[in-house]
């Protein structure tokens, strides 16, 4: 009996029984019919695309615009230099960004290539938003440009010609990997030899090699541009580095510059030239080329060690049977060496005078062809496209432990470029880019169904090196356009079940997770569920969600410290300078909205709001630039933090999550009813909705959050539906609505939406009133430590001590709970206010002053309406105060109400022999006594 197939093949075996093609497209450039991303049948709402909703103006447009003039004048070029490297092709002199898109970054660069699939997201939403052909234009140059470097990747390498000291010269790209092979027979055994290069190197890095001939690092003969002290070195050797007998320069090779490089060896003499002087001689040597017998490996530009490949061009390299002599060697500095008195060396000549193919002439006679190649060998499938080689996928494969060094989240970086493609296709229609994505699934599938189901989820499951971002979410997408089952079958290889299974069955585990390798698994998961009706993805979704929100979300809408989570409920012991990392905040909206798609619970669109409008508008500076973004990586909660917008070494990924947030702020404005029958309004911004299967339009006029309200003014034609309002958690009272001038009917319930029912006519006006009011927000873990909110605003006090602020807030509290009357406006500048001399400020505004998001909360005495009881506040032992506990029963409607709930929470205070009973009568009379802002 033949065994039982796996889970994972007999989901595969099924899918490629049942799934059809969906969508048909063009493999080369031009146009595909349009195409949009079709609405999962299980989402019971729909959103409106980019292009539907116009941002008015506001705080949201004004950050906006400082993205949109960021990528308008970014040069591309320097995105898509790492791209071209790769492949071996010119760079045309441009300079890669830098930081982790970049050879020079963290890691070696071994994230390079994510960010430049962010910008073209960037850039997709803001054509989408704007419709401004720049962006289009900008978008086609890039796929245009991987186009051609997934071309050349799908060959072997070519030579790419430059100019020479003689003529024309080999270059080699920093980046590229690749190096020149020379035939086994290159020195011939000679014991008398003199090996000259021609070269250019245009990177400093030590031990690249002009030459290395060995059979692996203890057998060989090397001559490295920069040894450790960053000068010429030649060594020959039979017994590794310890054996080595060698020659060192004396300076430096310059950069970008010709450089003349000669060795000789003749009997027990070896000779080191640079640019025609000797710098170096050894006169015991007793190795020489006859000494290491047949040699597999002769190189040029390439080490026997783990080295770095040379950079630079490459321009004439001769090898003699003989040791030139030093009028010889001078007369090479000026001639080529078919025109000097030395002549073409008789073992080997190459002129690199190619400038086409990957082989290189040799013109000593002998026939020895030598060819380019890469380190890496080349793509295993034609589909790869990456901004370094396949080996770190393949290194990932085999990988226990976790070393970003080597393997640094190809798979997330992967998920980057492929979401800019995807975006870019949707945008443009440039069928070149959804081509460029597909292959890129074909590839990893090729890969990954290969691999047991136990080494999956090994690699899953390895911090940082097993990161895979968001690739579910967009392999499904692409898979409702392509209709493959393999994209399917692909997306369903990345469950990471020791997670989805934890969080099906509610059980939570997150504490030690690396928060931002985690939550976009979640958007993916919901998206299976939608492609495959399996109720697990979505139950652990929700789930999950529930175990952040609030758990171990900080009051701005972030989450994580130092970018991990600790236990469930520890907020005020995680705060630190390295909280809330802004990748977190953008993949919980993403994950939020996604919910809401399925089920309308109020509460996804509270927290959408919470975060949108302060960590999210926090994270962007409010200043341009034309180099960097300007967005935080954390967003520290430490007393005076100061938000650094220029973050590590530049180009990380919060920079790129955040040109993709400030491109895409009106995308939850709006959803709509599967069925068209009710339009569900769940942010207030200025705004204009143009719903086209309802012939009208929407506009909102607000400067909300300075505005306490919004006025949704309708155009076009008239349409019957259910207009539902957000009624904000906060909002707990006073929210109101009229149409056309009339109180519409209904109580309006905080967290929840309120509905108007009507055919809808051009002209007719709806206005909400949501007054605001201060209120806090306590730590989980301590009660003391809090976060001061108006409305949905989070105010941030401006001060640069570094210990957490004492403040009382409850002196002249309103009737109505409204803390707002203790502090007092600052003329001019709205939402700005001042508490004994401290300025509070909204979080969103993206400066950089010294900010306190939490403090303490201290009010050591009884204060009703500014009168001074004179009575201390007294505290149970969990820490609620006398006061926190009247104030706890407001709204009050009346001073009467509010003397009521003193008088009853003093007698039972009393009664628990927490407060004198002539305290407890101080204290009510105080309040009988008071003056109240209603």
């Amino acid at each position: 009996m033949a065994p039982a197939l796996p889970r994972r093949r007999l989901l595969q075996a099924a899918l490629f029984a049942t799934a059809t093609p969906a969508f048909s497209y063009a493999a080369g450039g031009g146009s595909a019919a349009a195409a949009t991303l079709p609405a999962p049948s299980a989402w019971t709402l729909r959103p409106f695309e980019l292009k539907d909703v116009k941002v008015g103006q506001g705080v949201f447009a004004a950050k906006r615009q400082l993205m949109l003039d960021h990528g308008r004048g970014y040069d591309v070029n320097r995105l898509l230099q790492v791209f071209r490297a790769n492949a071996g092709l010119s760079t045309g002199g441009a300079v890669a960004p830098g930081g982790w898109e970049g050879l020079d970054g963290e890691a070696n660069g071994n994230l390079r290539g994510h960010y430049t699939g962010h910008f073209l997201t960037m850039l997709s939403q803001a054509y989408a938003s704007t419709g401004d052909q720049v962006y289009a234009d900008r978008i086609r140059t890039m796929i245009g440009a991987l186009t051609d470097v997934r071309a050349a990747l799908r060959k072997d390498p070519a030579v790419l010609g430059a100019t020479g000291k003689f003529g024309t010269a080999a270059e080699n790209v920093r980046g590229s990997y690749q190096y020149v092979s020379l035939p086994a027979a290159v020195l011939n055994g000679s014991a008398t030899i003199t090996l000259s290069a021609w070269v250019k190197p245009t990177h400093d890095a030590n031990w690249t090699r002009v030459f290395d001939f060995g059979n692996n690092n203890t057998r060989y003969m090397y001559l490295a541009a920069r040894n450790a002290s960053g000068v010429p070195r030649f060594a020959i050797s039979t017994n590794g580095p310890g054996g080595e007998q060698g020659l060192n320069g004396t300076a430096a090779l310059p950069l970008n510059q010709w450089s003349h490089l000669a060795v000789t060896i003749s009997g027990s003499t070896g000779t080191l030239y640079v640019n025609g002087a000797s710098v170096a001689q050894n006169t015991s040597m007793t190795l020489n080329p006859s000494s290491l017998g047949a040699l597999t490996n002769n190189w040029l530009g390439r080490s026997n060690f783990d080295d770095p490949v040379f950079a630079g061009v490459y321009d004439e390299f001769n090898v003699w049977s003989r040791a030139l002599t030093a009028a010889e060697i001078t007369s090479l500095q000026s001639n080529r060496a078919a025109a000097s008195s030395a002549g073409r060396g008789t073992l080997a000549s190459y002129t690199f005078d190619e400038t086409t193919g990957g082989t290189f002439a040799d013109a000593s006679g002998r026939g020895l062809t030598a060819t380019l190649r890469r380190t890496w060998g080349g793509p295993s499938h034609v589909g790869f496209l990456a901004a370094y080689p396949e080996t770190q996928f393949i290194d990932l494969e085999s990988r226990t432990s976790p070393d970003y060094t080597k393997v640094w989240a190809p798979y997330y970086t992967a998920h980057k470029i492929l979401k800019g493609l995807l975006d870019a296709y949707l945008a443009t229609d440039d069928a070149r880019a959804l081509d460029l994505a597909s292959g890129m699934c074909d590839w990893m599938y090729s890969r990954l169904s290969k691999l047991p189901g136990a080494t999956l989820q090994r690699m899953w499951g390895i911090f940082s090196s097993g990161e895979f971002g968001g690739i579910v979410e967009t392999i499904v997408d692409l898979y409702t356009i392509t209709g493959k089952a393999e994209h399917l079958a692909l997306a369903r290889l990345f469950d990471l079940d020791k997670l989805i299974d934890a969080c099906a069955a509610n059980t939570d585990t997150l504490d030690g997770l690396h928060a931002n390798q985690h939550i976009p698994i979640f958007t993916g998961l919901i998206r299976l569920y939608d492609a495959t009706g399996e109720a697990r993805y979505l139950t652990a979704a929700k789930n999950f969600w529930g175990m952040v929100v609030p758990h171990r979300m900080y009051g701005i809408g972030g989450t994580s410290t130092a970018e991990f989570w600790k236990a469930r409920g520890v907020i005020a012991g995680t705060i630190s300078d390295t909280t809330a990392e802004s990748c977190c905040a953008y993949n919980l909206l993403k994950l939020s909205r996604m919910l809401f798609f399925h089920e309308q619970d109020p509460k996804y669109m509270d927290y959408y709001e919470r975060a949108l409008y302060n960590q999210v508008l926090g994270s962007k500076q409010d200043r341009a630039d034309g180099e960097k973004p300007l967005v935080t990586y954390f967003i520290g909660l430490t007393p005076g933090h100061v938000r650094d917008y220029t973050p590590k070494q530049g180009t990380t990924c919060c920079e790129g999550t955040g040109m993709e947030s400030a491109t895409k702020y009106q995308d939850s404005v709006y959803f709509k009813k599967a069925d068209g029958s009710a339009l569900y309004v769940n942010l207030y911004s200025p705004t204009t909705l143009t719903w086209s299967e309802k012939g009208i339009t929407v506009t909102q006029t607000t400067d909300y959050p300075r505005e306490q309200g919004s006025t949704l003014t309708f155009g076009g034609g008239s349409a019957a539906f259910e207009l539902r309002l957000r009624v904000p958690s906060w909002a707990t009272s006073g929210f109101r609505v009229t149409v056309n001038g009339g109180a519409v009917s209904g109580t309006p319930v905080a967290g929840s939406y309120f509905a108007v029912s009507r055919t809808w006519q051009s002209g007719d006006v709806v206005k909400v009133a949501i007054p605001f009011r201060a209120r806090v927000e306590k730590a989980l873990d301590d009660s003391g430590l809090q976060t001061l909110f108006y409305g949905p605003v989070n105010l941030v006090a401006r001060n640069s001590g570094t210990s957490y602020m004492q403040f009382g807030l409850y002196r002249n509290a309103a009737l109505s709970g409204d803390l707002l009357p203790t502090l007092s406006p600052v003329s001019g500048k709205p939402l700005h206010y001042t508490l004994n001399g401290t300025e509070f400020a909204p979080f969103f505004e993206g400066t950089e002053d010294p900010t306190h998001a939490y403090f303490r909360r201290s009010e050591p005495r009884v204060v009703f309406g500014t009168t001074d009881s004179g009575v201390t506040n007294p505290a149970k032992s969990d820490g609620t105060t006398l006061l926190d506990e009247i104030w706890a029963g407001a709204p009050f409607g009346t001073k009467a109400t509010l003397v009521s709930r003193v008088q009853s929470t003093v007698n039972s205070w009393v009664s628990a022999g927490l407060l004198g009973q002539a305290d407890g009568q101080k204290v009510v009379t105080t309040a009988q006594n008071a003056s109240y802002v209603s």
